[in-house]
């Protein structure tokens, strides 16, 4: 069995194992298996066992990567959980079927021009800057209400909110506030969690979860 196979089991295993003795969890978060400078060969075993779920950072690595991939197994799932830049939109939505950095207006209003051109709705995660972290990209807490409003004006394919905790701070606060944002605006997903820390976002409610260096390893310098 390769690594990372049995790195994606040892975790299923231990996401089993918390989820049993938390009462008020009854959701089984999906694991996106964060692909990000890993080549095929470390990723094709995840492929063949089964796994459909995958995560990249940068829009240009994943076009060299993943539409091989995607066309010969039409249950691959691709996200992009790094910045979207708007000069990115058009190929994103043909690539990617999640999008976790929904982050700001003018991009709001790009993806909502390229999709009627391209009859093509992927599905997006709201980039919540939870710390209020000038450095972060992020919509603010307080802005979440008025900018979720603007994305269903524009007719976009909202499912959820993402976010990724100060670095600084305990993630449980993070992921406490971002679990009564999903209740408040009646969010179907949330998008948190990673290898350092999603044990503690099972607590609240994740369904997806972002996890490469768990399943990877350490990461490659490059392709």
């Amino acid at each position: 069995m390769h690594k990372t196979v049995q790195n994606l089991i040892n975790i299923q295993n231990l996401i089993k194992s918390k989820q049993s003795v938390i009462e008020d969890n009854k959701v089984i978060p999906q694991i996106i298996a964060v692909s990000k400078t890993f080549k095929h060969n470390h990723i094709l075993p995840l492929i063949e066992y089964g796994h459909t779920d995958y995560g990249e950072n940068k829009v240009q690595e994943a076009i060299e990567k993943w539409p091989e991939i995607k066309s010969n197994n039409n249950k691959i799932k691709l996200h992009l959980i790094g910045k979207l830049q708007t000069n990115k939109v058009k190929i994103s939505l043909k690539l990617f079927d999640f999008i976790h950095s929904l982050d700001n207006e003018k991009l709001a209003r790009k993806i909502s021009d390229e999709q009627k051109k391209q009859n093509l709705k992927s599905k997006l995660f709201i980039q919540v800057n939870i710390g209020n972290e000038p450095q972060k990209n992020g919509i603010h807490i307080k802005k979440l209400g008025e900018f979720y409003n603007l994305c269903k004006e524009l007719n976009l394919n909202v499912v959820g909110i993402m976010c990724i905790p100060p670095i600084d701070e305990d993630p449980e606060k993070s992921f406490l506030r971002m679990n009564y944002l999903k209740k408040k605006f009646n969010f179907e997903e949330l998008s948190m969690g990673m290898s350092s820390d999603y044990l503690i976002a099972l607590k609240f409610n994740t369904t997806y979860l972002r996890i490469g260096s768990e399943i990877f390893g350490q990461r490659l310098n490059k392709l």
